[in-house]
C-alpha cells in the first residue's frame, strides 16, 4: 500500500508541475509570441488608454451611434463579469414582451423607418457580449445615424460597408460589423 501511495503522490506532483505550471507557461508564451493582440484581450487603445475590446460588446444608446445587440447581462448591459443570456425560450411571454418593447423603442428612435427590424436588434445573444451586429442590423440604423449627425445616408452606408466583415471561412455565420469599431470610424468622419 505504501508503494502505491508513493507512486500516486509522485504522479500527482508530476502532473501538477506539468499541467499547472509548464503547460500554462508554454501556451502563454506561444500566444504572446504568435498572437500578442488576441492574447492581451484584443484591446482597443486610444491616446494610450484602453477604451474597449474588439471581442466584447459595448453599450451604445445615443441616437448618433450604431447600437449593438441587446444584452441580457446584469446588473448592466455588456457586463463581461456576468456573461449569459436570459434563458427565455421563444414561447415565453416575458421574452415576447421584452422583444415587443425593443421593437417599440427602435420604431420610436426612427419613426420614418418602416423597414422590417432585423432580429438581432431585438434579441440578446447567448453570451450577452456580442461585439457585432449583422450587416442588415447596421444597414437598418443608417437613416437614423445619418439624420442625427447631419450626414448623407450614402456616406454612412459606405462606412458601414467598409466595416462589414464577411462570413467566417466564407460560409459560417453572416456578414457583420463590429459596432465599437464602426462607431469610432463614425466619430472620425467629418
Amino acid at each position: 500500500m505504501w508503494k502505491q501511495l508513493r507512486t500516486a503522490l509522485a504522479l500527482l506532483a508530476l502532473l501538477t508541475v506539468l499541467c499547472g505550471g509548464i503547460y500554462p507557461l508554454a501556451v502563454t508564451a506561444l500566444a504572446q509570441l504568435f498572437f500578442p493582440s488576441q492574447a492581451n484581450g484584443s484591446l482597443v487603445v486610444k491616446d494610450g488608454r484602453a477604451v474597449g475590446s474588439r471581442l466584447i460588446g459595448q453599450p451604445f444608446d445615443e441616437p448618433r451611434y450604431f447600437w449593438g445587440r441587446p444584452s441580457a447581462t446584469a446588473p448592466f448591459p455588456c457586463n463581461a463579469a456576468a456573461s449569459g443570456g436570459s434563458n427565455l425560450g421563444p414561447s415565453n411571454p416575458a421574452l415576447r414582451a421584452v422583444v415587443a418593447d425593443r421593437v417599440h423603442r427602435l420604431r420610436a428612435s426612427d419613426p420614418g423607418n418602416g423597414a422590417p427590424i432585423p432580429v438581432d436588434l431585438v434579441t440578446a445573444s447567448a453570451s450577452g457580449l456580442d461585439p457585432h451586429v449583422s450587416a442588415s442590423g447596421a444597414a437598418w440604423q443608417v437613416p437614423r445615424v445619418a439624420r442625427v449627425r447631419g450626414l448623407r445616408e450614402a456616406d454612412v452606408r459606405r462606412l458601414v460597408e467598409e466595416y462589414t466583415e464577411g462570413r467566417q471561412l466564407g460560409l459560417l455565420g453572416e456578414r457583420r460589423a463590429n459596432v465599437a469599431e464602426l462607431n469610432r470610424a463614425l466619430d472620425r468622419m467629418r
